[in-house]
């Protein structure tokens, strides 16, 4: 039987860390069994991040002198009221931010995230003992199928056994802006594991150029090729990781 789903407003909860122990380590639990459900949370814990790295350097650029002339003049009284209300206005949108504008952070971080979100997927899913995949490799094709429906574009999935590492299988996932991603899962015979992380990146520049990222120790290589962005993610080193994106590449590339 399906487990029930998880209320919203718990789930923010939780993320927010406003939950008592005993009750967050219950949805944690919960989590391990609701994969969309754990996803949409990965997500949300990534967006202060894709925030940060978006508009961190706006704190540092200089104050424009417009401004700094405008601020040496006292403001005509009738626009005192006025400001006063702006800013109390600011304060309330800013105190709701982590709900209400959540989803206009997903838009205007969905061209930046792409490394984050695959680093946040990994570190989900790479550590699960019993459910790493929905579909495993053994359905190969009802998986590529699947995925490719899924992100209206035929996929491929690279093979990585010459490099000591086979296909587990793979996963549907949703992205920071609400579309659509494929997540393949491979193991070496140590039990490391590397996922490939496909989504559909139309509105991102057409630029191949291999990127590499760091998040909390996942490392990621990313690129975006035509509509499609990819990053393979695993505790690897650069260059390690980077000899095994240049496989997959050239795999997707022949």
């Amino acid at each position: 039987m399906n487990p029930a789903p998880l209320d919203d407003a718990a789930l923010h909860a939780l993320v927010d860390g406003v939950l008592p122990p005993a009750r967050a380590a219950a949805l944690e639990a919960q989590l391990a069994a609701q994969p969309e459900a754990a996803a949409r949370v990965a997500a949300w814990r990534a967006q202060p991040h894709a925030l940060r790295a978006r508009f961190d350097a706006v704190l540092t650029e200089p104050i424009p002198l417009a401004l700094l002339q405008a601020n040496r003049r006292p403001p005509p009284r009738r626009w005192r009221a006025a400001a006063a209300a702006g800013w109390l206005a600011l304060g309330a949108v800013l105190g709701w931010s982590g709900h209400a504008l959540r989803p206009a952070a997903d838009r205007a971080g969905a061209a930046i995230t792409l490394p984050r979100e695959a680093a946040v997927a990994h570190a989900v899913y790479a550590p699960e003992v019993r459910h790493p995949v929905e579909v495993t490799a053994a359905e190969h094709a009802h998986l590529v199928a699947w995925l490719s429906k899924r992100l209206g574009t035929q996929l491929s999935v690279p093979v990585l056994e010459a490099e000591g590492f086979r296909l587990v299988g793979g996963r549907l996932l949703p992205s920071a802006a609400g579309g659509p991603v494929a997540q393949f899962m491979y193991q070496d015979a140590g039990g490391q594991r590397l996922t490939l992380y496909v989504r559909n990146d139309a509105q991102a520049p057409h630029d191949t150029a291999f990127r590499f990222a760091r998040e909390n120790g996942v490392s990621v290589f990313y690129w975006v090729d035509g509509r499609l962005g990819y990053a393979l993610s695993g505790e690897l080193e650069r260059a390690a990781l980077l000899k095994i994106a240049d496989v997959v590449y050239r795999q997707l590339n022949p």
